[in-house]
């Protein structure tokens, strides 16, 4: 019990060295609600063309199919949330967008993180996902007491609100969960529900992903973008945020301290003039190293296309 604790211990203060603004562990346990509910929202469709929504069922909701052994389930946010916004009359980026890629910053830190405990406990089996491996990461966060899920999807923390990247680190050191499941204060709000532009946003804390405006903007790799979405896109051609920007919640939201997340002048200072006449080649030098480059040019251009149509 004395190492447990004095490891659990050691973990959180080394996740705050690094910068990581909160830090909860859970159990390892398999996520038997998260999988039923996970289920009936691939059964309706609504992941879209995300094939890989239903890919590896079976690990994302059991963390020992993805670390033999696996004791417990450390969960990391740091904050994105921006000094300053870009203007309305912009085309709109997404704030976790605005600089570099959070996948590249974010498991720098992990990597640090995971050599900082082998260094001071010993060697052990563990893993670290950011947003790129079979993990229902927000599951996690709030089994871990960090936050709810809000009615719009996203995880919400009581005392900062809801713009953070989450990391999750899966081992099997066995280390004192933080407790429970945090209390729920959504309440009566329907705020994001009301706000969303495309009405992906449904009752019983459901998101039909294959409405929501990061989805066409980001994901769907089609040419066109459907006709019956045309004037729904409230100028965003990368990532929406309207549903986190009218919650109650981030009024407590303050600016990171993570140099890696200033925005790119770009995102600021390009006219949407400028955009309409970005080269393929101006692109991936400005945007070489941010999430932007996801989506491709060809889909900036389509998305840039989409929302000045009639």
């Amino acid at each position: 019990m004395q190492n447990t604790d004095h490891n659990t211990n050691f973990i959180k203060q080394t996740a705050a060295h690094l910068g990581f603004d909160f830090c909860g562990i859970a159990k390892a346990n398999f996520l038997s609600e998260d999988a039923k509910r996970l289920e009936t929202w691939l059964q309706k469709g609504m992941h879209g063309n995300m094939e890989y929504m239903q890919n590896h069922f079976d690990l994302r909701v059991d963390p020992q199919k993805l670390v033999p052994g696996a004791k417990s389930v450390i969960t990391l946010l740091i904050n994105y949330f921006p000094k300053i916004k870009q203007p309305a009359t912009l085309p709109q980026i997404s704030k976790y967008a605005y600089g570099k890629d959070y996948h590249d910053v974010i498991k720098m830190k992990l990597n640090e993180f995971l050599h900082s405990i082998r260094t001071a406990i010993g060697d052990f089996n563990g893993r670290g996902f950011v947003d790129s491996a079979p993990v229902l990461e927000r599951a996690w966060a709030q089994k871990s007491g960090l936050g709810w899920i809000g009615k719009n999807g996203n995880l919400i923390n009581k005392k900062n609100g809801s713009f953070f990247f989450i990391a999750t680190l899966i081992t099997d050191l066995d280390l004192n969960a933080d407790d429970g499941y945090a209390k729920d204060y959504c309440g009566s709000c329907t705020k994001c529900i009301d706000a969303c532009p495309t009405e992906a946003i449904l009752p019983e804390k459901v998101v039909n992903g294959s409405k929501c405006i990061s989805y066409f903007t980001i994901e769907l790799k089609e040419t066109l973008i459907p006709e019956k979405m045309k004037g729904k896109f409230d100028n965003w051609i990368f990532g929406c945020d309207v549903c986190q920007d009218v919650c109650p919640w981030n009024r407590f939201s303050t600016p990171h301290q993570t140099n890696s997340f200033e925005p790119k002048a770009a995102i600021f200072e390009m006219s949407e003039k400028d955009w309409n006449e970005l080269t393929e080649e101006k692109f991936k030098i400005i945007f070489s190293d941010s999430p932007i480059k996801r989506t491709k040019f060809s889909g900036i251009k389509r998305n840039l296309k989409f929302i000045q149509q009639p």
